[in-house]
């Protein structure tokens, strides 16, 4: 049996707000799957995801956290998640696959599923607060940072900008109602007054 982990006041109330904003992330996520609005569900990933980076910037500015020992603790089975990412994946629809550069620095261009990357931050963030919740407060902190350097920081920043970008799309792209009569109508006026620069 393990001895109990002796953590400092500061670190523990760190710990508290990560597992926090986890917790939320992992709460908000399943809802999100499980109503299935797209329209919604746009909005709410891009204030969730953006939620959770910032706890994971937090992470990253950190001092390095070190597990106690070489070998994670058994934590349990992790718990199936596919039943939400295939409400994603079905919800999400003609805009579930979009292309990330994985590493800016060896540019190469890479298709992913914002069900798959969604389900795998999930997935990392899970088995942190299982670390958490079992009293692991080193081991969960050390997890969530390696694992926000190493594969969930850089996919919840990859799903934000394309949530972003179908926004932008969604926003920018769309034609002005009446546009094309405002132009004619323009022109029209400026064709009768001799005046006009031309």
């Amino acid at each position: 049996m393990n001895e109990p982990q002796k953590i400092d006041g500061e670190t523990r109330e760190f710990a508290q707000q990560i597992a926090d904003q986890v917790e939320s992330f992992l709460i908000a996520l399943q809802a999100i799957a499980r109503e299935g609005d797209v329209g919604r569900a746009i909005s709410l990933l891009l204030l969730e995801i953006s939620q959770v980076l910032l706890a994971g910037a937090r992470l990253g500015a950190q001092r390095d956290f070190a597990p106690r020992a070489e070998y994670q603790p058994d934590v349990g089975p992790e718990p199936d998640i596919d039943e939400m990412r295939l409400r994603l994946a079905e919800m999400l629809d003609t805009i579930d696959t979009y292309g990330l550069v994985f590493d800016p620095y060896v540019p190469e261009l890479v298709e992913s599923q914002l069900s798959d990357d969604l389900t795998s931050i999930a997935t990392d963030l899970e088995n942190g607060l299982r670390h958490y919740r079992l009293g692991n407060v080193d081991e969960a902190l050390w997890w969530w940072q390696f694992s926000y350097v190493s594969s969930w920081g850089n996919l919840a920043g990859a799903a934000l900008n394309a949530l972003l970008s179908v926004v932008a799309h969604d926003r920018l792209d769309a034609d002005i109602e009446g546009e094309e009569e405002q132009v004619a109508a323009a022109i029209e006026m400026l064709e009768a007054d001799p005046s006009a620069p031309r």
